[in-house]
């Protein structure tokens, strides 16, 4: 399994890479909408949609990714910022009161309707985000899915060595308290080095331990509604991984928080664009 899930990543990296650097902006939007296509409907598996209201969730989430694209090209252009803009307000509005609340009472959610809309809504501001932090510098966002995959990886390793304390059982039991340590402490060293080589502001560590943070709830937001589906994975798509929320769950709320972060910086007056 582990030699399986090695292989996959080094292939997903590769063509990651490959992608970020060499592929122009519109083929990266292109790209990575069908990717967020993948997930939607992944999410409409987990929710237990049928046939038809599955393909209707994907077609809704491509409609919203067809008018954002369309949008800068016709006089309605300066509605396409709005637009995301209320995306990603809506995602970090999520991330920030909702999800806390839910996993703390780790109730089922029964509507199906308000879990697909909610689905449509937090993959498509992944997908901005994928595409305006992309815009912004690549290095950034590969920075960022650094910072995400690196805390994954250290805490799945730190967990199996030395995990005892469970961060969630009833949500995740193989998630510990340990691996969050290990995460962090990864990510620490990550953003140290950063600081030392780019001379970035050393504000720069606590804030990736906010994306550690939220990472680890956007795991286990998907490792609830798994769990809650009677699920192991999201999809088989990737071996060794699961499907494509398997891979990203991390980055539903991150990437659409620093957007917005920075994008808010940016109106307010600061450079962000360097």
């Amino acid at each position: 399994m582990l030699r399986t899930r090695v292989i996959t990543a080094i292939l997903l990296v590769t063509g990651l890479l490959l992608t970020v650097f060499l592929a122009s902006k519109q083929v990266w939007a292109i790209v990575t909408l069908g990717i967020s296509l993948l997930a939607v409907m992944e999410w409409a598996h987990l929710i237990k949609l049928n046939r038809t209201q599955s393909f209707t969730v994907v077609v809704m989430t491509a409609l919203i990714g067809v008018c954002v694209l369309s949008l800068q090209y016709t006089v309605l252009a300066p509605y396409q910022t709005y637009t995301e803009l209320a995306l990603l307000s809506i995602s970090t509005l999520f991330w920030l009161v909702i999800a806390p609340v839910w996993l703390g009472q780790r109730k089922a959610c029964q509507h199906r309707f308000m879990m697909a809309i909610l689905g449509i809504l937090l993959i498509s501001a992944t997908w901005i985000a994928l595409v305006g932090l992309h815009e912004i510098n690549p290095w950034l966002l590969i920075g960022v899915i650094a910072t995400v995959s690196l805390a994954d990886s250290a805490a799945y390793f730190a967990g199996k060595r030395f995990g005892r304390h469970k961060l969630a059982p009833t949500i995740s039991p193989g998630k510990t308290w340990e691996g969050v340590l290990g995460a962090l402490a990864a990510v620490t060293i990550y953003g140290g080095l950063l600081c030392y080589c780019q001379q970035f502001s050393l504000w720069l560590v606590p804030a990736l331990w906010l994306v550690v943070v939220f990472s680890i709830m956007g795991d286990l937001v998907e490792s609830l509604m798994k769990r809650q589906a009677g699920l192991k994975d999201s999809g088989q798509l990737l071996p060794g991984h699961g499907g494509i929320l398997d891979r990203i769950d991390g980055f539903i709320p991150t990437l659409p928080m620093i957007l917005l972060s920075i994008s808010l910086l940016h109106f307010s007056g600061f450079n962000v664009h360097g």
